[in-house]
C-alpha cells in the first residue's frame, strides 16, 4: 500500500509516540530523580524514557533513550504497557512502557537527573511521578513474558490523571 492510501488525515485521533523503561536489579529498581530546575517532574522520581524521534520504531527509541541516560545498554526488554494519554485535544501520547536489566553496573547521570536505585518494597515511600503509585505494581506483577498491560489515562472536570486499565 502506497504512504497516500495510511488514511493520514489532520482531523483524525493523533498520538505522540513516548517511551518509558523501568530497569531492575534484583530487587532494586533504577529511577531517575528529575533536576529541582525541569520543568515537569522536578525532584520526583521516574522511570528513564523520552520521545520516539522520526524514523525510529518504539524498542530502538527505549534502547537509545536508556543508553543516553544512563550510559549504559539496556538488556533484556520486554514491553510491559501501552499506555494511551487522553489530553482532551486531537492529539495524544501513546507511551510503551518496557522493563529491561543494564548490561552493567557503572550508569552515568545525564543531564536528565540523578539516578537512583531504591528496593521496589520501598517505591511507596519516594515522591514519584503521579501515575506511578499505581502503574509500577501491575507492571511488575506481570508473568515474565506476558501481555502487556493496556492503560487509558484521562483526566477529570479537576484535572486529575485518571488510569484505566483494560482486562
Amino acid at each position: 500500500m502506497p504512504a497516500k492510501d495510511q488514511g493520514v488525515f489532520q482531523d483524525r485521533y493523533t498520538i505522540i509516540p513516548r517511551v518509558l523503561v523501568f530497569a531492575t536489579r534484583g530487587d532494586d529498581i533504577l529511577f531517575i530523580k528529575g533536576h529541582p530546575n525541569k520543568r515537569l517532574w522536578a525532584n520526583l522520581y521516574n522511570g528513564i524514557g523520552g520521545h520516539v524521534e522520526k524514523g525510529e520504531d518504539i524498542l530502538s527509541a527505549a534502547r537509545r533513550e536508556f543508553l543516553e541516560e544512563t550510559g549504559t545498554e539496556l538488556l533484556d526488554e520486554s514491553l510491559a504497557a501501552i499506555v494511551t494519554v487522553d489530553t482532551g485535544e486531537n492529539i495524544g501520547i501513546g507511551m510503551y512502557v518496557f522493563t529491561g536489566t543494564p548490561s552493567q553496573d557503572q550508569l552515568t547521570p545525564s543531564v536528565e537527573g540523578k539516578l537512583e536505585w531504591h528496593p521496589m518494597a520501598n517505591i511507596e515511600s519516594l515522591p514519584l511521578v503521579e501515575d506511578l503509585p499505581r502503574l509500577l505494581p501491575k507492571v511488575f506483577a506481570r508473568k515474565p513474558g506476558g501481555q502487556p498491560l493496556y492503560v487509558h489515562y484521562f483526566y477529570n472536570s479537576s484535572d486529575e490523571l485518571e488510569m484505566e486499565f483494560t482486562k
